[in-house]
């Protein structure tokens, strides 16, 4: 890839786009069909749920078409925000729309495929929770981050990585579809045992003593030094880390309120089934 013809970013450039056809005509695309099978499903279909969906399809577009997008290449905190929008928000946001089970519904023909081994090797908390574990340190501390740098192709795949790995990942955190499912407060513990691979991503760029991506040089603005580059990799690192920590623990609050009525529930069906038997 080239290195972009930007000025240094001012709050005046928020009004940018970089609307591309292809990414903004699948969006469209995925967002339509969901909406059509919600309507035709032979199941009443929570409208929270389709509300989440459409959310995420929203928060998409902003991460990869609005000035996010524009300075993602050029500013490594701007890239690491996009990272978040997409795996910390938008994947979330998707997971609580439960397209699975909307598909399962909608098309007779994939329910085989959706009950197959293949796809219970994808669902499991284990395999979720192990590519989660693996792709954020792969890629943002490996030569990875380079190749994604020099061929947008690649970077577009990172891109469609992180809201797979994050609805995956956060579609067993939230427990609504189908499927292998965990008990609240595993669920709890499953969302807390991912942070540290988020705190230990981010510190490590921002511990770094030099730019360890050398194709970011002549993807950073004209003009600008070395020591920027290099606050901007640190910077970078802490939205990481903060942010990144942050989101988890966002997340873990409908989670712990789950837990809670979870064993509300079972509490009260115990006092019946103990009144019933006249203990």
């Amino acid at each position: 890839m080239t290195s972009p013809d930007l000025a240094l970013f001012s709050w005046r450039h928020l009004n940018q786009w970089q609307i591309s056809p292809i990414p903004t005509g699948l969006l469209v695309l995925v967002s339509a069909a969901y909406v059509v099978g919600v309507r035709r499903t032979t199941q009443p279909w929570p409208r929270a749920r389709v509300a989440w969906f459409l959310a995420g399809a929203v928060v998409t577009f902003l991460a990869t078409q609005s000035v996010i997008a524009v300075y993602d290449m050029s500013y490594f905190a701007m890239h690491m925000v996009q990272h978040l929008a997409l795996i910390m928000v938008a994947g979330p946001l998707f997971a609580l729309g439960a397209p699975l089970d909307l598909l399962y519904d909608r098309v007779a023909v994939l329910r085989r495929a959706l009950d197959g081994p293949v796809m219970r090797v994808v669902t499991h908390p284990l395999f979720a929770f192990g590519l989660y574990f693996v792709f954020i340190p792969f890629t943002h501390l490996t030569s990875f981050f380079n190749l994604m740098l020099e061929h947008e192709w690649i970077h577009h795949g990172e891109e469609i990585g992180f809201l797979l790995v994050g609805y995956l990942f956060f579609r067993v955190a939230f427990g609504l579809e189908r499927g292998l499912t965990l008990h609240p407060g595993l669920r709890l513990v499953y969302v807390m045992a991912a942070v540290p691979v988020d705190t230990f991503t981010g510190l490590a760029l921002a511990m770094e003593t030099y730019n360890p991506f050398p194709s970011y040089a002549t993807m950073a603005p004209a003009g600008v030094s070395r020591s920027w580059i290099l606050n901007q990799v640190h910077l970078g690192g802490a939205v990481m880390w903060i942010g990144g920590d942050a989101l988890m623990l966002v997340a873990c609050i409908p989670i712990a309120v789950a837990w809670v009525r979870y064993e509300t529930l079972r509490t009260r069906e115990l006092d019946r089934e103990l009144d019933a038997q006249g203990l």
